[in-house]
């Protein structure tokens, strides 16, 4: 039972690591792209595509980092810590944070991406 209910926290933590990513896919891409005719329809798709795409794959990135911090660092330092989920919810928008930077610098200033 403790396995299955540290497996769901840490589901839980996904979610706020992809909510995380694709609030920054939102602020990176603008709002999204109203449709009138046919041919807007195919940028419209595109849009929606790249937002849902690289939103879950910076967020699986967001999360990764973070479960591994978790799991070989945070556990043995906050086991009494009253505020422990507050202060990982720090670290993971600081994890979010940094993995942006990397993407946003990677994309726009060096072209890589």
């Amino acid at each position: 039972m403790r396995v299955l209910k540290k497996v769901v926290i840490y589901c839980l933590w996904t979610l706020v690591a992809i909510l995380l990513a694709y609030t920054y896919m939102r602020i990176i891409l603008g709002a999204s792209p109203e449709y009138a005719t046919d041919y807007t329809i195919f940028y419209y798709l595109i849009y929606e595509f790249a937002f849902f795409y690289i939103g879950v794959f910076i967020g699986g990135c967001i999360a990764l980092l973070f479960v591994l911090f978790d799991v070989f660092y945070l556990n043995k330092r906050l086991k009494t810590e009253a505020k422990a989920i507050f202060i990982r919810l720090l670290i993971i928008i600081g994890i979010a944070v940094i993995v942006c930077s990397i993407h946003y610098i990677l994309e726009k200033v060096i072209d890589v991406i």
